[in-house]
């Protein structure tokens, strides 16, 4: 842990201009240096002028760099968004804001060339971290379905036999899974189901270890494609936690694409994250360490991306749920930490943390939803009926 330059600043709220931080900070029922578990615990004083200047980056940055701690970086975080601080301090940091927004804007951070980055920088990662955080049966790194569960892996299970149902599989139907994982989907509706499945994703690891754990299912294959270069025709498509790496500027080329492969009286169910209000660029600390090129659609973006190619059947919410998820995920990688350590460094479990906590409050907030959207052709005819 990095020592303060300037100990007189240690503990102590900061004078004239930062006394605004701690103004923001006490309307969201936070306090510095205060004894609730949501309070933050400033260890290094330069930390105010650098969340000041630099916003949730600079949040994020000092927390890994070991400035500050708090005991429920979840709650922290719920207490923030739902007090609305980050937008009230992007308007003292507007410039830097605007250079967040212009970057968004005039480059497709989501091209083909890009296509493969989140794999490499994210899902590569290592599987040992993934197989230690996730649900053991069907290692879904997508928001569980906590209805009547009682766990993670009831949960997970319980959100694959809701997407099965709501694409009213059918034995031998062939099913395409855009963004396949770790193979949890495709051997999930091979096994109950009987359809084929064909998986894609850009990750070599999620490809590799997909390919062990669906050994022995010859309807089952996994390929290391971009949905970009898609080919065929299904009877069904399936897209669990892929749609938040597409980025506005390839929405239309994606549903095209899907409408392309899918049969006329087929189904496509997309499962994703969305959020409560258009925004024009990403979460900068989020860009930079975990999701690179990512973007969260809004209901109105991807309602426009699908206006005159698909009919909307189905909308169905359950934010909550991803909260759930991530705090199950976050327990997981503490109880694994001991053996996990060998691989990774301090500074990369306070990421780690962070990112899963401050996921979790920010569906707590409900800025942050989870959609399950099912679509389909204007030419089919089949009458569809909601799944619960």
């Amino acid at each position: 842990m990095k020592t303060s330059n300037n100990r007189a600043t240690l503990g102590k709220e900061p004078s004239k201009p930062l006394a605004l931080l701690v103004e923001l900070a006490k309307q969201a029922g936070v306090r510095f240096n205060g004894d609730a578990p949501w309070d933050i615990q400033v260890h290094d004083g330069r930390f105010y002028r650098r969340v000041l200047s630099e916003g949730s980056l600079g949040l994020g940055e000092s927390y890994m760099d070991g400035w500050w701690d708090c005991e429920r970086i979840d709650e922290l975080i719920h207490r923030l968004l739902s007090a609305r601080i980050p937008q009230r301090l992007r308007g003292i940091r507007q410039w830097r804001l605007w250079g967040e927004i212009l970057r968004h804007q005039l480059f497709n951070l989501q091209s083909p060339k890009r296509a493969f980055e989140v794999g490499k920088r994210h899902y590569n990662l290592g599987n040992d971290l993934f197989l230690a955080m996730l649900d053991a049966n069907t290692m879904s790194y997508s928001c569980g379905y906590w209805k009547d569960a009682e766990n993670l892996e009831q949960a997970q299970e319980a959100k694959l036999e809701l997407v099965c149902r709501k694409l009213e599989l059918q034995p031998g139907e062939e099913v395409l899974d855009i963004g396949s994982g770790w193979g949890g989907f495709a051997k999930y509706a091979a096994e109950r189901y009987g359809v084929r499945v064909y998986g894609i994703t850009v990750s070599q690891q999620q490809a590799e270890l997909a390919r062990q754990r669906c050994q022995g299912l010859p309807s089952v294959t996994i390929e290391l494609l971009d949905y970009r270069s898609l080919q065929g025709r299904f009877d069904k498509i399936v897209s669990i936690g892929m749609f938040e790496h597409v980025g506005p500027k390839n929405y239309a080329i994606y549903f095209e694409t899907a409408r392309r492969c899918l049969k006329d009286d087929g189904l496509f169910l997309l499962h994703t994250i969305g959020i409560s209000q258009t925004t024009w660029a990403a979460d900068p600390w989020l860009d930079r360490y975990i999701f690179p090129n990512g973007k969260l659609p809004s209901a109105v973006e991807i309602v426009r991306a699908v206006e005159g190619r698909f009919l909307i059947l189905d909308w169905h919410e359950f934010g909550p749920d991803y909260d759930r998820t991530l705090m199950a995920w976050l327990a997981n990688f503490d109880r694994a930490w001991p053996e996990l350590s060998a691989h990774y460094d301090e500074r990369f479990r306070r990421m780690w943390r962070y990112y899963l906590q401050s996921c979790a409050g920010f569906f707590r907030s409900r800025q942050g939803q989870l959609w399950q959207i099912v679509l389909a052709p204007f030419e089919r005819q089949s009458v569809y009926r909601s799944i619960r």
